[in-house]
């Protein structure tokens, strides 16, 4: 088991554990939780033992095989699967054993070492390994393609892939879920599910901790209090605790009040579909922990739009997909993703857009951002429609070297610049003020964006998306960075937002908790999905053995 016993861990001056003990008995599924900045990957880094500790005892049986996954981008030119093959450590010593003895010419050495290989499972290792990857996303042609030649999100996700393959007695994941859809997700937790050893995961997305963990570990002032149960058994029990202490619940009795009302008011909406009513429980639910919602460091609202034009926007027959390459020969056609689309959006609709991943979901939300053009038909949009678009690559068009001010300067010029009104701030001053309320205060606002964290550059987009008074909200996995606190804060925002939600994401507690219907994007078309997302988690599994089954009939 895993012990720490009266342990003091520090960063710099900053103490981050202090006397704190927790056991964590073998095949336990362990979620870490706390605050940004509170210690988790601090202590990652003594249970992988690249820290040790300042003070205390700290015990791991010194037999235990760790895994976990390496936050280096691999730069190799070896194949997907060979990169994956290399994650079984035991399998490589093996092999180089093999090596040795056969350079050594030892027939018992050979024989033994032959055995050992086919014990490490030399014989499936390639399919194990393609498993994996085909588990995370990728697609059979995809398998021998050289490592660098993927993006930077799907090389980590041959990373993680690298550190499934690696027997372990222990696995740590931190943000595993960072760079997956929905149906990549879907795949890792039932992997995780059936993974033997103790898992120590360190995650925001509610819903695949209350999946995978039993246990939870919080970070609390500098304490490690465990926690019988998971995610949201945790919530429950910490919002029970803080009902006892009167006096802070008085402080926050204005923020519960107003989680109630709107929560009130949307259950008076509710339909009788699945989809609102897994809404509604979603809400009933923030109720039931409003004051661990409250006691949240962050909230924040959308400002009410000018204009509600209905519809928002129509799509008439079209098509949309990417235009050739610029360096493509003369006469190539357009890569068509999704044909056909006869869809309108309507103002107060909220819809969440579903699909596996690759079908069109970011390509769709990227055609009515203007982001690309539609190949074909009609898009017709309401008379004053004013687009908010978070993208998924949304912080890389921040600028490292620019402050939140300078961003915040530049965005107020353009958006004067463009005749758009709006919420429009004319002095430094009053930019300054908008920034605080998204915990952005003080010399923060004069601090180079390439030096925060994900989590406050994912707080200053939002802050930027806010300011522009939007009627049409697209969202295009907007949770990456988001902590969890700030993910309930992002709930709470969207709830009460008057206009138009467009979301693809793959935290299903934002789901549940906004939309009140969904959308299908799957084999090449668009369709309402008539069901929850229980019913589209079933739909991802049956979709990813189809896929299976047709990968190896295939090969």
């Amino acid at each position: 088991m895993i012990s720490l016993k009266n342990v003091t861990l520090r960063r710099g001056s900053k103490v981050l554990l202090n006397s704190a003990s927790v056991t964590l008995n073998p095949g336990e599924k362990v979620g870490l939780v706390g605050r940004n900045g509170a210690g988790k990957s601090t202590l990652f880094g003594l249970l992988n033992g690249s820290l040790h500790e300042d003070g205390g005892d700290y015990s791991i049986p010194k037999q235990w095989r760790m895994a976990q996954v390496a936050q280096d981008m691999p730069e190799t030119e070896e194949s997907a699967t060979d990169f994956v093959v290399a994650g079984d450590t035991r399998l490589m010593a093996a092999q180089q054993e093999v090596d040795a003895a056969e350079a050594s010419e030892d027939g018992m050495r050979m024989a033994e070492a032959y055995i050992a290989l086919h014990d490490a499972g030399a014989h499936d290792a390639e399919a194990r390994a393609q498993a994996l990857i085909l588990g995370l996303g990728f697609r059979v042609s995809e398998l021998y393609q050289p490592v660098n030649s993927f993006s930077g999100g799907w090389r980590m996700r041959l990373q993680l892939a690298r550190a499934l393959m690696c027997p372990s007695d222990l696995l740590l994941l931190d943000e595993p879920t960072n760079h997956l859809d929905l149906d990549a997700l879907v795949w890792l937790e039932a992997w995780l599910k059936r993974y033997a050893g103790t898992l120590i995961v360190i995650s925001h997305d509610r819903e695949f901790l209350d999946a995978i963990t039993g246990v939870t570990l919080h970070i609390d002032n500098t304490r490690l209090v465990r926690y019988g149960g998971n995610y949201s058994k945790f919530e429950d029990m910490r919002a029970e605790q803080m009902e006892l202490q009167q006096a802070a619940l008085a402080k926050q009795a204005d923020k519960i009040a107003h989680l109630k009302k709107f929560i009130d008011r949307f259950k008076a909406k509710a339909s009788k579909a699945k989809q609102a009513q897994s809404r509604v429980k979603a809400l009933e639910r923030m109720e039931k922990i409003a004051p661990v919602l409250a006691d949240a460091e962050f909230t924040f609202e959308f400002q009410e739009p000018l204009n509600l034009p209905n519809p928002m926007l129509s799509l008439v027959e079209v098509s949309i997909g990417y235009p050739p390459p610029e360096d493509a020969p003369a006469g190539t056609p357009p890569t068509t993703i999704v044909r056909g689309i006869n869809r309108s959006v309507q103002a107060g609709q909220r819809i969440g857009i579903l699909g596996a991943n690759g079908q069109g979901k970011s390509t769709l939300v990227k055609t009515i951002a203007r982001d690309l053009q539609a190949l074909h038909g009609e898009v017709t949009e309401g008379k004053g429609l004013n687009i908010g678009y978070f993208a998924q690559q949304e912080l890389d068009v921040l600028r490292p070297q620019d402050t939140p001010l300078e961003h915040m300067i530049r965005l107020a010029k353009d958006t004067i610049a463009a005749g758009r009104s709006g919420y429009v701030a004319g002095r430094e001053q009053d930019l300054r003020n908008f920034l605080g309320t998204f915990n952005f205060s003080g010399d923060m606002v004069k601090q180079a964006v390439g030096t925060m964290s994900g989590g406050e550059k994912a707080r200053l987009v939002l802050c930027m998306l806010v300011w522009q008074r939007p009627n049409l909200l697209l969202l295009d996995e907007p949770t990456n960075h988001l902590d969890l606190a700030t993910r309930e804060a992002l709930s709470v925002a969207l709830n009460e937002f008057e206009g138009t939600v467009m979301l693809v994401s793959h935290d299903r507690a934002l789901l549940r908790s906004v939309c009140d219907e969904f959308w299908l994007v799957s084999r090449g078309g668009i369709s309402p999905f008539d069901g929850d997302l229980d019913d589209y988690q079933r739909y991802l599994l049956e979709e990813a053995k189809r896929s299976r089954d047709e990968a190896a009939g295939g090969r």
